[in-house]
């Protein structure tokens, strides 16, 4: 019967449009109790089926409103359900408060100091690269998640916390992922997932896991990333604004790309044409979150052309990246090094082994001076696409060069 409670929590909860940690909060209302004795991780006990509620069972049906029948009814679904985010979620909370807290009372002030140095981190990544920031990066997600758990603060406060813990692990990941630290940016998205998702920002919740599938497909797990791009865009578009959705849309674009297979690069161009028309619904009006800054039309036009690139369709691919690299600012060296590599692999496939190569000297020489692993591994699959060339004087030269890359 656990199982059954556990799949009919979740279903019911979904169909309320609520959040684990939602769900939570409305079980000890309905129970009057002061504090917070069930929270999001005993809910997600439940929903697993690790453990059965049992005294809490009155006080969960009258939060969903339903009756322990309808609770308990065995259910048999006529196909497994689609993943959910709430399936990437750590096993165990690692933003549980402690439960003696003895630390100061915090307020609004303290979520603006955070904010700040969250901006600051990623303004910096901006012109520097992961292996120069990923100790002050990892520095403030201790000290962030240090001062939500040992310190007291009101239930709106502490929300503000846990979404400023979510924007500090997005771009804290992205930094780890970039020195080539994949593992440690995992658990970082991981955490940050929790963090979003309890804070009920489903939008910053998209945004985290989507950089994990990013990671994911870039990494030798295509599948996982694939699963977790849908998964990400699935249960956070309703709420998201144009731009977010558009960001959503480009990385399941760049997740089916690197499945791989003729179905999965027609669902990518599919994914493309899809992101653009959300960019085209923004507009002054429409409100984004400040971590959106970045997403616009020349982003979109960089993964179309990165994905017809992966796809061998260079007569797409380099006239677009020429045209976003004509106008793009310099001081964002590593962003440069990457389009440029990716121009040096169209060029390649285009046929043109001399241009391809003076383009993969700008990315070697670029990346020379940005400790960026993501520059790095590019810089390999130029020189390991260019091998096909190796009679080519250009060619020959650049692999003389640089034969151990």
């Amino acid at each position: 019967m656990g199982s059954s409670i556990g799949a009919n929590i979740r279903r019911l909860r979904e169909e309320l449009g609520w959040s684990q940690a939602r769900l939570a909060r409305e079980v000890c209302q309905a129970a009057r109790v002061t504090g917070e004795p069930v929270g999001r991780q005993e809910v997600s006990r439940w929903e697993t089926g690790k453990r059965t509620p049992r005294e809490w069972l009155p006080f969960l049906t009258a939060a969903l409103g339903v009756t322990v029948d309808t609770l308990s009814a065995s259910q048999e679904p006529a196909e497994p359900p689609l993943p959910t985010l709430a399936d990437f979620l750590p096993a165990e909370d690692p933003l549980e408060p402690l439960s003696g807290r003895t630390g100061r009372r915090v307020g609004m002030g303290t979520v603006d100091e955070l904010q700040q140095r969250v901006h600051g981190l990623r303004l910096a990544d901006d012109v520097l690269a992961g292996g120069d920031l990923i100790r002050p990066a990892l520095r403030d997600l201790r000290r962030a998640v240090k001062l939500y758990r040992e310190n007291t603060y009101t239930g709106e406060v502490g929300r503000q916390l846990l979404r400023q813990i979510g924007e500090l692990a997005q771009i804290a990941g992205w930094i780890a992922s970039d020195a080539g630290q994949h593992e440690e940016a995992e658990r970082i998205y991981r955490l940050g997932i929790s963090a979003a998702r309890q804070a009920e920002d489903h939008t910053l919740a998209g945004n985290l896991a989507g950089s994990l599938a990013y990671q994911m497909s870039n990494t030798g797990r295509e599948g996982e990333g694939l699963t977790l791009a849908q998964a990400a865009f699935r249960d956070s578009q309703a709420e998201a604004p144009p731009k977010a959705r558009a960001l959503y849309l480009d990385r399941v674009a760049w997740a089916h790309t690197k499945a791989g297979g003729t179905e999965n690069g027609q669902q990518a161009v599919r994914a493309l044409g899809e992101a653009g028309q959300a960019l085209s619904e923004d507009s002054e009006g429409t409100e984004s979150p400040a971590w959106l800054y970045w997403v616009d039309a020349g982003e979109l036009k960089v993964m179309e052309s990165r994905v017809y690139t992966e796809l061998h369709r260079p007569l797409r691919a380099v006239p677009l990246l020429r045209n976003v690299l004509s106008g793009y600012d310099a001081t964002h060296t590593r962003e440069m090094a990457l389009y440029l590599s990716w121009l040096a692999v169209a060029l390649a496939d285009a046929n043109e082994p001399e241009e391809a190569a003076a383009v993969a000297e700008r990315v070697i020489s670029l990346g020379a001076d940005t400790p960026s692993e993501r520059v790095a591994d590019r810089v390999r699959v130029i020189l390991g696409r260019l091998k096909a060339y190796a009679e080519v004087p250009e060619v020959a030269a650049l692999l003389a060069d640089h034969p151990a890359a």
